[in-house]
Parts: C-alpha cells; structure tokens; sequence
C-alpha cells in the first residue's frame, strides 16, 4: 500500500473539507431557493381562496353545488395550470374538487395548518397535498359562509401537479445546465486557489521534512537550514531555527567524540610504543644477566641491572599516569577548594626535586614577584601538576639546562589571579608536536621518553576551571603557563 505523505494527506483533507463544505452549501442554497419561491407564491396568491370564496355561488339552501364547483375550478386550473381547488367542509374533509379519476390520494386534510395561516403565521405555510399520501405544499385558504355560518374552506394549491411535472421535464433545461456548470466551475476555482493556498503555507514544512531527510551527523544540512529563512516569525520557522540548533549541537558533539575517539587511538598508539622500548630493555637486561651470569663481571652484572631499573621505572611512571588519567576521566575525582600560599607550595615542590637534580644537575630557580595573593584551588592537584611540569623539564632538557618556576599576579577577564611559568633553557618543542600537547599521549616526547604528564596536567587544571598553554617566545625553551584565581 502506498504511503502518503503528511503534506498530501492533509491537502487531501483538506479537498475533502472542501468538497463537502461546497455540497452542503449547494444543499443549503437550494433548499432556501425553494422555501423562497414557497413564501413568493403564497404571498402573490395570498387572496386567491378569498376571491374565489367570495365571487362565486358554491352552495345554495340544498348544500354544496357539485357542478358549478366543478365548472369553477376547470375554468381555474384552466386559466392557471400550476392551482389544483378544493372545497372543504368544516372538519377537512374534501367535499369537491377537480382532480382527473384516480389522483386523489386523501379524502381529509389537516386543518391546523390553515388556521395558522389564516391567523398570520410566518409564511411559508406548508399543508396537506390532496393528491399525495404524505405531501405538504403552499396553499391559499379561504372560509366559505352562507347565511352568515362558516359552511366550509376554499383550500386552493398553489403548487399542484401539473406545475411539478412540467418542473421535472424542465430539469434539464439550458439555464438549469449553466448554474450548475457555473456551481462546478466555482467549486472547482476554489479548490485549486485552496489547494495552492495549502500548498504555499505548508512549503516551509516540506522544506524542513527534506531537511530532517538530509540530515548528516556533522550537521551541516542543519547549519544550512538555519540560513535560510531565519527572519520567519511562525512556528515550523521557530521549529526549524529548534532543529538547527539541535543539529549543530550534535554536529558539535559528533565532531568532539571524533576528536576524543582519535586522541585515544593515538594515545593508546604511543602508549604502546613507549612501553615497549622500556619492556624491551628490561627483558634484555634481565635475559642477558640470566644466560651470561657467570661470564659477567660485577661492574658489568651492575651496569645491566642499572639499565633494567632504569627501563622499570620508566614502565612504572607509565602505568601511574595511565591509572591517574583514568581516575581524572572516570568523574570520581572532585577539587576540594581551599585557600593557600601558592609561594610556599613551590618552595615545597622544588625541594622534592633536590635528590633528582643532583644525579641530573639542573639550575632550579624560583622567582615570586611579591605582592602575591593566596589562591583558591586544591591544593594537591595544583602540588602534583607542579611536579608533573617540572619533572618534564628535567627529563627532556639537556644536563645543565635551566629551569625557571615564576609566579606573578595577574588579571583575566577582570578576575585576579596569580600565573605560574614554568620555562627551561633546553631547545623546546619542535613545532610538529606542538599541536595536541595537552591531550595526546607522548606529544612532548623524544628520544629520552615521553609519557601522559602534560595530559594529566589538563586534566587536573581543567577540574579548577583553568588550563595550560605553551607560550611561543623567542630564544627560549619551553615555557608553560596556567593561572589560578585568588
């Protein structure tokens, strides 16, 4: 079965509607067109029964005279055709009348409706037909008196018989055609100008159906359907502008879980390769400690285990910042906000690093341009994203690189803070790893290691409502920054 579509189905409707609407009125029209004709008839020949009544003898002293009656109203229906005559006696019952042999169906008539004519009732008055079993037509009703007693009724139709039937051969007639080709042509007019109408007004909603339709998950047929008609004020307009926004937030969110879906293929790309030079290493070492174990010297023997603690601590730094960038993306781990010294909590950090920069010697400085204010952050999230950018520059610069931890009050937005630096004098980071340095696995890394540090650091900001970002300045190296409220 075939499926219409919604704008058919009510333009279908709605030619329906119409149809039905045109019939009925047709119908209205006609019966009024009748009902007037009736009132027209029975005013114009209001004092026909009257005139008859009052003009000629229908009965004398021996009652009701059947053949001056008859001759009467042959001469009539003569004159007019349309009138069929009846005398009535004073119950209804029809005491004389002209009608053929066999066309008198009644032999009493209602007299309720003469009466109320005769009072003045509302015309058209409709009454018994003579010479139909359950006709009612217009009539004109007359009392006939003798000697001052009311002997009767002169009940005249004005609508009889012949006038019917000359009406039925008439049905056909060319004026009779012209109306109702000019009714049709007029319904017909009013359909298509209709259905032109419905078609005008419902093109904003076929348009958006064929948006719907075309709809991608990037939303750019959504981005295309808010351009278009924007100034309309009607409700598919405010529907649409509803869709268009819809479609571009999920066009957004779309291209975000691309983005996401991508940084966790490479990040699970690099994890694999950093970790698998390291478990190399150590399962060479510790192979080669096990096969050449008597050949081996103790300053070699100590030169392999050296090399395989080595290789294990870097594995080990990895699984700890994987288990910590899981914690942070799972939503378990909250701020605590807390207001704090953010000089004493580097001066705190730096002597962590004591042990660290003296088997790796690296200046280590820390420069507080006074006044500073306390901060409001978590304390230890800022603590370990603190040690996270400063043990990066330790590993990734050159033996006797600088390092410089600044701290300075600053203002973003009109909210005051303070903005922590934290640059090295080594040769910076290349330009092609630049992009995704904060949310992909090993994009500070090199040939002495990368890692999840600078991921784990976005994240830990982020919770606090702020980020870092790689300042690009000349004949330095890399310089980290990120700001935290006061």
């Amino acid at each position: 079965m075939m499926r219409l579509s919604l704008a058919t189905r009510l333009s279908l409707a709605f030619a329906l509607l119409l149809l039905a609407c045109s019939a009925v009125s047709v119908a209205l029209q006609i019966q009024s067109s009748a009902r007037h004709e009736q009132a027209l008839a029975q005013q114009l020949s209001a004092g026909l029964a009257g005139h008859i009544a009052g003009t000629a003898q229908l009965m004398d002293a021996g009652g009701w005279r059947p053949g001056a009656v008859r001759a009467l109203f042959d001469k009539l229906m003569a004159v007019n055709p349309a009138v069929e005559v009846y005398l009535l006696d004073n119950d209804g019952r029809i005491v004389g009348n002209a009608a053929p042999p066999g066309h008198l169906k009644r032999t009493r008539v209602d007299l309720a409706p003469l009466r109320r004519l005769l009072a003045g009732a509302a015309q058209p008055v409709l009454g018994d037909d003579p010479r139909s079993p359950t006709g009612r037509k217009v009539f004109s009703a007359a009392p006939v008196r003798v000697a001052g007693r009311p002997a009767g009724y002169v009940y005249v139709i004005l609508q009889g018989e012949t006038r019917d039937a000359l009406a039925a051969r008439l049905a056909d007639d060319a004026v009779l055609r012209t109306t109702l080709w000019t009714t049709a042509l007029v319904a017909l007019l009013g359909l298509g100008v209709g259905l032109a109408a419905f078609r005008l007004i419902t093109r904003p909603l076929r348009a958006l159906t064929e948006a719907v339709r075309g709809f991608d998950a990037n939303g750019e047929s959504a981005a295309a359907l808010a351009d278009e008609d924007a100034a309309d004020g009607d409700e598919i307009a405010v529907l649409r502008a509803a869709f268009a926004q819809m479609g571009r937030r999920l066009g957004e969110q779309w291209r975000a879980l691309t983005r996401q879906d991508q940084d966790r293929r490479e990040l699970i790309a690099n994890l694999s390769h950093d970790l698998r030079t390291p478990l190399t290493v150590l399962h060479g070492s510790l192979e080669t400690l096990r096969l050449k174990e008597d050949g081996l010297d103790c300053g070699e023997r100590r030169r392999y285990l050296d090399l395989a603690l080595d290789q294990s601590g870097k594995v080990n730094r990895l699984a700890r910042e994987l288990f910590d960038l899981a914690r942070l993306e799972s939503g378990l781990i909250q701020p605590e906000i807390e207001v704090f010294s953010l000089a004493d909590l580097v001066q705190d950090v730096a002597q962590k690093f004591e042990l660290a920069l003296a088997a790796n010697p690296h200046p280590l400085t820390v420069a507080a341009t006074p006044p500073l204010p306390p901060v409001r952050a978590d304390l230890a999230m800022v603590e370990r994203v603190l040690t996270n950018l400063i043990d990066n520059a330790i590993r990734h610069t050159p033996a006797g690189s600088a390092i410089t931890v600044s701290l300075r009050r600053a203002e973003e937005g009109g909210q005051p803070g303070v903005e922590v630096e934290v640059a090295d004098s080594g040769p910076g980071i290349a330009a092609a790893r630049r992009d995704g340095l904060f949310t992909r696995a090993s994009a500070f890394s090199h040939a002495g290691g990368g890692g999840l540090g600078l991921v784990v650091v976005q994240r830990l900001l982020a919770l606090q409502g702020s980020a870092a970002r790689l300042a690009d300045l000349p004949d330095r190296g890399a310089v980290i920054r990120f700001r935290l409220p006061e």
